[in-house]
């Protein structure tokens, strides 16, 4: 299955692909149509999209993205949770599937994109000074950051598709965009979430499906954090509309469907 976010993209080639293979096989260059058709397959396979087994037990946070664990790094200070946080990056080069996946079950705080630099993603730079996007995702009940997730653009990757909106709700391994050709993704823990982090640099992972931490809130006694029924149920009808707080939230935890 192809990705819808890259579908003006993926007809593109499916088109021209099929045009140049039509055109020389009629006047007998059959190996030129051989070759345009297996380059077209090679950048189809860059939009595929495969169907994943998300993990359902309470508690984990799963990989945004298939890649490369490229690092595992502390924030002292993480301007969205205005506080420390942990990170893990990973890189994706060309041959990786490049659809973004929620790490959590949780309420879009906020999305914001940042122009910047095409650096290559290879590049320790890069994640710095290179065009992102940036996703916070809060908890339904607690109002306040769960998890963020910050789509990165490379030297080749120019177009970063986010198609999660402020209030919506996500569940954890549900895609919400992609980034288009070789990047880094990163996904940060705040503190209170009190992370366990189960990969290190140089670890394959695969989105929606490899465990990257385990979590246990600060606040997990009392707000039932994890719970599956109740926070989904809260989050679809109990959740403050942006406008009266400027937020909304997400519950930890929650397997996706």
């Amino acid at each position: 299955m192809l990705s819808p976010y890259g579908k003006r993209e993926w007809q593109t080639i499916l088109a021209i692909g099929s045009m140049v293979a039509v055109t020389f096989g009629i006047v007998g260059w059959y190996w030129v149509s051989v070759v345009a058709l297996a380059a077209a397959a090679a950048l189809l396979a860059f939009f595929r999209d495969p169907q994943r087994k998300v993990p359902t037990q309470r508690g984990v946070v799963v990989s945004p993205a298939d890649g490369r664990v490229s690092s595992v790094h502390r924030v002292e200070r993480f301007e969205p949770f205005d506080g420390p946080a942990t990170c893990v990056r990973v890189f994706l080069s060309v041959f990786d599937v490049h659809v973004n996946r929620a790490p959590c079950h949780g309420v879009v705080h906020s999305v914001a994109h940042r122009s910047g630099q095409h650096l290559s993603a290879l590049n320790p730079r890069s994640a710095e000074v290179n065009e992102s996007n940036l996703m916070v995702l809060y908890h339904p009940t607690q109002r306040c950051p769960i998890a963020a997730v910050r789509q990165v653009a490379g030297a080749i990757a120019r177009t970063i598709v986010c198609e999660a909106r402020p209030s919506q709700t996500l569940q954890r391994g549900e895609k919400f965009g992609m980034i288009k050709f070789g990047s880094t993704t990163e996904l940060y823990l705040p503190d209170a979430m009190r992370p366990e982090v189960l990969v290190a640099p140089g670890q394959r992972v695969v989105g929606g499906v490899t465990v990257l931490a385990n979590v246990s809130p600060t606040w997990g006694d009392r707000a039932g954090a994890g719970d599956v029924s109740r926070g989904a149920a809260t989050a679809a009808s109990a959740s403050p509309s942006p406008a009266e707080d400027g937020s909304s939230a997400p519950a930890v935890g929650s397997p996706s469907n």
